[in-house]
């Protein structure tokens, strides 16, 4: 029976690599950015319609670009409004996001943000004072959700789920794909990725990370990253920035002074077993700086991080926790 037993799994196996699995290659425009997925399945099927209605759908609820979202409505008005799942699933996790990193990441930082010309209004003249009286409006601490209804404590809060959501959407987008027993796949939306699994040929999906450039030249990578059945998110200084009278503002805010960041880091990578993990805490690591984030990471093993950093002489520097120095390639 045993002998028999193995020549059926011997048979199997034969059968299964003589029949490999399609590779599915799809892509598409989704929360004002771009989205690429390949994926491998027995009959090639192409989920492109379905993914397509899954980003529509997450964008109705969650994107600060669409007037009529579900996040817009909430920010229009001073009364209570239910919320949907998406919602409350990104706001519960970036209240621990939050929580964790004292306040580093705050999904309240929107009026910021759109002060200094990175949301969806135009830029302010930028004052102490104004600075000053929009902070008041900025502490997750100030927003809550209760009995499936989100409560702010001050009418002009803005939620402002950027920072996060992408992330959050690749989960979507990849739970989505495991409901259709596809077990070998990568998801990247907006530069926020997860990959499970393997190739067909048995190599590792590789996820390149961008070099900083100020200047937004031809892009070059500085590495690649090896991942298998993690998420990884690039947030960094580089891309989304201006300079108004000799002085650089970036997009990434720091809650605590009400300003962009300033510090030595360019562009931090983070891996986590989750994209929205992943998302959250390149963007609180970004307003942390490299000590903090170090130091942090000591006591968080389930995330690992590539730096890319100036030093005191302005020379480009990297650094990558432990767990990664198998994984990446630097260029």
């Amino acid at each position: 029976m045993k002998k028999f037993v193995y020549i059926i799994i011997l048979i199997s196996i034969v059968f299964n690599s003589c029949n490999p699995k399609k590779l599915v290659k799809i892509s598409g425009l989704a929360q004002g950015t771009t989205y690429s997925i390949s994926y491998y399945e027995k009959n090639g099927k192409d989920y492109k319609p379905e993914i397509d209605s899954i980003l529509k759908n997450f964008d109705k609820s969650v994107s600060i670009y669409d007037s009529t979202s579900l996040i817009s409505q909430v920010n229009k008005s001073d009364k209570p409004i239910k919320v949907d799942k998406y919602f409350s699933d990104i706001f519960n996790r970036s209240c621990i996001v939050s929580e964790q990193t004292n306040g580093a990441f705050d999904i309240t930082v929107g009026p910021l943000v759109n002060a200094f010309g990175f949301g969806s209004k135009n830029k302010s003249k930028i004052t102490p004072s104004l600075i000053d009286s929009l902070r008041k409006l900025v502490n997750y601490k100030n927003v809550k959700i209760e009995s499936g209804y989100i409560i702010k404590k001050y009418p002009k809060m803005l939620i402002d789920f950027n920072a996060i959501a992408q992330g959050y959407s690749v989960d979507v987008v990849s739970r989505f794909l495991e409901s259709r027993n596809i077990e070998d796949y990568v998801v990247e939306i907006g530069g926020e990725v997860y990959a499970k699994g393997k190739k067909q040929n048995g190599e590792y999906w590789n996820i390149g990370i961008e070099k900083p450039n100020d200047m937004n030249l031809q892009r070059q990578l500085k590495a690649t990253l090896h991942l298998e059945n993690r998420a990884v998110s690039t947030s960094g200084t580089n891309r989304k920035f201006y300079i108004e009278n000799g002085k650089r503002y970036s997009h990434e805010i720091d809650p605590s002074t009400g300003y962009p960041v300033s510090n030595s880091l360019l562009s931090i990578s983070v891996v986590a077993n989750n994209c929205t993990d992943a998302d959250g805490y390149a963007t609180a690591f970004m307003v942390m700086g490299l000590e903090k984030s170090l130091t942090f990471l000591k006591n968080h093993k389930e995330l690992e991080a590539y730096f890319i950093f100036s030093d005191k002489n302005g020379k480009m520097k990297t650094f990558e926790t432990d767990g990664l120095k198998d994984f990446l390639t630097e260029k």
